[in-house]
């Protein structure tokens, strides 16, 4: 069943899971995949948090402690959330240990309500940080502009971060940039560059979502092929950007002189990351967004149906990035003649995202508050 999986692994693509919960911890299954499905990481958002809270399976006990102690319901969310993290950071250890670093990582995500303050943003990375105080845990900060300084001063103090809700080439080229300056900021602070990592989590399958219902609104036959083909190159298009500033792994396109300076100070590099893989139409192959981006030096974070998909009937036929820019580039230029603006449609899913974990973190709150409540009567 995981023989493609493996295959995935070995063409150097990262296996991490998008999800998380105390019962996926308590009864084993993380480990098992872990040990059995090639699995390397997890990612974790404020959706899946509240999927896993609101289900209530293995929290009983921890909500109602913190009932009896009186805490606000912001603190119950961060010390339920930490608690998960860092036991799967425990659970991830031994491969980060053996990646010396690289993989084994769980990512926690900043208060989506600072999505928009920098300076609050650069506080609640450095409170996450301490808090779930495991060297293997990636702080997650959305890419929107008042990310992007954040993203450089959360670096420079040697926090490794998942920068997320990246949709544009635009936006990725800004957090590669960030990115850099960071490290620039902890190389002068005098930090050890290889203990600092990151990946850059580009969604995928919304943009097809946004892209393919404009097309189906425009119905010609023209409009009709181009569906399921947006997010695809978009993505493809973001893996030749990355080699741009990184340099491809084969050493046929040269690093900028900006990193190999800092590579030669033994920094690592940000990894491409595809999110959102998990197919929307039920038309498409459900693993599309897994077979036609295998590219070297990535990491593909799946959610339990892709990953089990990928398992049971993935198609690995070796790179299916690399020599493709010229074909996406094409995609995505047909499109615009068609009328449909890419910056129009980035900008919107971003704006979306950050809407969407908004509505999930508020969801959280009221459905823990609840809860607290109830214990707290409970008991009263």
């Amino acid at each position: 069943m995981a023989d493609a999986l493996k295959r995935l692994s070995d063409e150097g693509v990262a296996i991490w899971l998008d999800d998380l919960s105390r019962k996926r911890i308590t009864s084993g299954n993380l480990a098992e995949l872990v040990d059995e499905n090639h699995v390397v990481g997890v990612t974790t958002n404020p959706s899946i948090f509240q999927k896993a809270i609101s289900q209530g399976d293995g929290y009983e006990s921890q909500l109602a402690d913190l009932a009896a102690r009186e805490v606000s319901v912001e603190e119950a969310v961060r010390m339920i959330t930490t608690a998960d993290v860092r036991d799967a950071a425990d659970i991830l250890r031994p491969v980060f240990d053996a990646t010396d670093g690289q993989d084994g990582r769980v990512s926690i995500e900043v208060d989506p309500l600072l999505a928009h303050n920098t300076k609050a943003t650069i506080a609640e990375a450095k409170q996450l940080a301490w808090l779930v105080d495991r060297p293997n845990t990636l702080v997650k900060i959305p890419a929107t502009r008042a990310g992007l300084p954040a993203i450089t001063e959360v670096i420079g103090k040697g926090i490794s971060v998942n920068v997320t809700l990246i949709f544009s080439l635009e936006r990725y080229r800004e957090v590669m940039d960030a990115f850099l300056a960071g490290l620039e900021k902890a190389k002068a602070a005098g930090l050890d560059l290889s203990k600092i990592h990151s990946v850059a989590s580009f969604f995928v399958s919304r943009v097809d979502t946004e892209v393919d219902k404009r097309l189906d609104a425009l119905g010609t036959d023209e409009a009709k092929a181009l569906k399921g083909r947006a997010a695809l190159a978009n993505a493809r298009l973001a893996y030749q950007a990355y080699e741009r500033v990184f340099g491809s792994l084969d050493g046929t396109t040269p690093a900028s002189a900006r990193w190999a300076e800092l590579e030669k100070a033994h920094a690592n590099r940000q990894r491409p990351l595809w999110a959102s893989t998990g197919v929307k139409d039920p038309a498409y192959k459900d693993t599309m967004y897994v077979d036609d981006l295998v590219a070297p030096g990535t990491v593909n974070t799946m959610p339990e149906a892709t990953l089990e998909a990928a398992a049971d009937h993935g198609q690995i036929a070796g790179d299916a990035v690399s020599g493709t820019y010229e074909a996406a580039q094409g995609v995505l230029d047909a499109i615009a003649g068609l009328g449909i603006g890419y910056d129009e449609v980035v900008q919107l899913l971003e704006d979306e995202g950050v809407d969407k974990f908004e509505a999930s973190w508020k969801d959280l709150l009221t459905s823990t508050k609840a809860e607290l409540d109830r214990l707290a009567s409970s008991e009263g």
